[in-house]
């Protein structure tokens, strides 16, 4: 027993020491830890950064229709393929399922979308009925032009469409067989004048039955060189003319009547100015498509969609078209009657992904600035750009782009200067939703973390507002800060999920977007936030921000 006590105390001191050793080295681990910690928190601050988005609201330097979006449904057979894949399935005027719940509550959310009828093959589409043909043939694949033999549009399913578009509260745009008749002749240029027969039946047919149609509009792509085939734009005014004589009759005892639209094409500025000075009286809406990012098989779409330059070359349409129209005289509005972005149906995992609503949101606020009424996005389904899933009707992310801007941006569009990372793109609108202004901030960057400032020009002071100032040299680069201490600012966030820009789920406030079972379209809930913080726009998101209390003499 003295021996073994002998022997505790013996290695007493040492099991201390070992003890001690030991917890310093417990501390030193704690202590790189937290240094380790500390430097990945500067590692992160380091991608934070500042910008400050001035806005002016004394005057509005554009506007658009009350309901801006619209969407378009095409006359694609299933047998359409581009580049190896037939991405159209049963998304036809023809065959699309109108009895989907999905469906029909996507477009009922909207309450209304502007929907347009059309696309390629609309100069091919015959009309059945009492002058018409007998059978009514479907479109069949071939070596004709487009591809596909002339098809049919059965008044039965004339009927069907309209009853849907009742029951969604739709408004239809109806585009017009433009060749129908017609030769077309050396050089693909269309002789002679429009045969107008069978459209002025569909027309007196539909007016019979009292089907309600917001506008007609003739022909699609034969401006300019056309695609396909091209018709003089001399010869399209008259025809354009003659379109809305028709109309003007057929509807001789309706209050309001239909608008006249055309010419559905791309745009070239000789020959919409030679258009819209001919027509002018006849034409309340020039249409031209945008396809700016080329063709779905393009490898580098994503990297155009992400280059703020590239963007920014997409105002040119947009701005000739302004300029043409102001030198006009005209009372003519402009519209964007189609805009897929890539042509030949898209390309699958970009453009019904995340990613495209960078360009697509984008594009809606370069559009409205210059003056832009409607803008119509191919598809609302069907190929690889539809704002619905081809075969589910499920929503795309950009199917949430379009309902938030719809609900959220008003009319009257706010000039705007940003002071922040390139990436960063920025527009402003008066709010749908309330008295104020509703914010769009898109953020093309992977890395950065934005936080934004507003300063906001010629405000009106209320009694609901208290507005304080911060007044600092422009040269600081300081901004205007408002504390408003009545209602909180909204703000929707969305972003792709796991960050995956190339995914087709969608995060509003974090939390994925779904239709459920029974087809509902999910609630956009916003989360609230102070009116006089920074907006915080994280790394390849976009922000929708309604701010309430900032009344401004544009939004009166």
């Amino acid at each position: 027993m003295a021996s073994c006590a002998k022997a505790a105390d013996k290695f007493a001191p040492n099991t201390l020491l070992y003890e001690m050793a030991s917890l310093l080295n417990i501390l030193g681990l704690c202590l790189w830890l937290f240094l380790t910690c500390q430097d990945s928190k500067k590692v992160v601050s380091q991608n934070i950064t500042q910008g400050s988005l001035f806005i002016d609201g004394s005057a509005s330097v554009g506007s658009t229709d009350a309901n801006f979006i619209c969407a378009t449904l095409d006359w694609w057979p299933p047998e359409k393929c581009d580049y190896g894949g037939c991405s159209w399935g049963n998304a036809s005027l023809l065959n699309l399922d109108l009895s989907n719940k999905v469906l029909l509550n996507a477009v009922k959310a909207f309450s209304p979308l502007k929907i347009r009828l059309g696309g390629t093959l609309q100069d091919k589409v015959v009309y059945q009925n009492a002058d018409g043909p007998r059978s009514c043939n479907e479109f069949v694949r071939s070596i004709e032009m487009f591809g596909f033999t002339e098809g049919c549009l059965p008044m039965s399913r004339w009927d069907e469409l309209n009853k849907f578009f009742t029951l969604a509260g739709a408004e239809v745009i109806f585009g017009l067989n433009a060749l129908h008749g017609r030769t077309i002749g050396p050089g693909n240029n269309v002789i002679g004048p429009w045969n107008s027969s069978n459209a002025e039946s569909l027309i007196r047919y539909t007016v019979s039955n009292n089907y309600t149609i917001y506008g007609w509009e003739l022909g699609n792509e034969l401006s300019g060189n056309g695609i396909g085939a091209s018709v003089a734009a001399d010869q399209y005014a008259s025809d354009v003319i003659h379109l809305q004589n028709i109309v003007q009759d057929a509807y001789k005892d309706f209050q309001s009547k239909p608008l006249v639209l055309g010419p559905g094409g791309f745009f070239d500025a000789g020959w919409f100015s030679q258009f819209i000075n001919e027509a002018s009286n006849s034409l309340q809406a020039v249409t031209h498509h945008i396809y700016n990012l080329g063709p779905g098989s393009d490898d580098h779409l994503v990297d155009k969609i992400l280059d703020p330059s590239y963007l920014d070359g997409g105002s040119q349409p947009f701005r000739d078209l302004q300029r043409v129209l102001k030198t006009s005289g005209a009372s003519t509005k402009a519209w964007v009657g189609e805009a897929g972005g890539a042509y030949n149906s898209g390309r699958n995992l970009v453009t019904n992904t995340f990613a495209f609503s960078f360009w697509y949101l984008d594009q809606l606020g370069m559009a409205s600035s210059y003056d832009t009424k409607t803008y119509c996005r191919q598809t609302l389904v069907g190929g690889n750009y539809g704002l619905l899933n081809t075969t589910t009707f499920v929503p795309n992310p950009d199917y949430y782009s379009a309902l938030l801007w719809h609900r959220l941006m008003g009319r009257n569009v706010l000039a705007t200067n940003l002071t922040a990372i390139k990436n960063l793109r920025a527009y402003a609108h008066c709010s749908k939703l309330s008295h104020g202004i509703t914010v769009l901030l898109i953020n093309l960057d992977a890395y950065a973390t934005v936080q934004v400032g507003l300063s906001v020009q010629n405000t009106i002071p209320t009694n609901r507002t208290s507005i304080w100032l911060l007044h600092q040299h422009s040269r600081h680069g300081k901004f205007t800060r408002y504390n408003l201490d009545s209602s909180m600012r909204k703000e929707y966030h969305l972003t792709a999920k796991h960050g995956n820009i190339h995914s087709q789920i969608v995060l509003l406030n974090g939390k994925i977007l779904s239709v459920d079972s029974s087809g509902t379209i999910p609630p956009l809930e916003p989360r609230t936030g102070y009116p006089s913080d920074p907006i915080t726009v994280a790394p390849f998101s976009i922000v929708f921000a309604d701010i309430p209390n900032i009344l401004v003499p544009a939004c009166k």
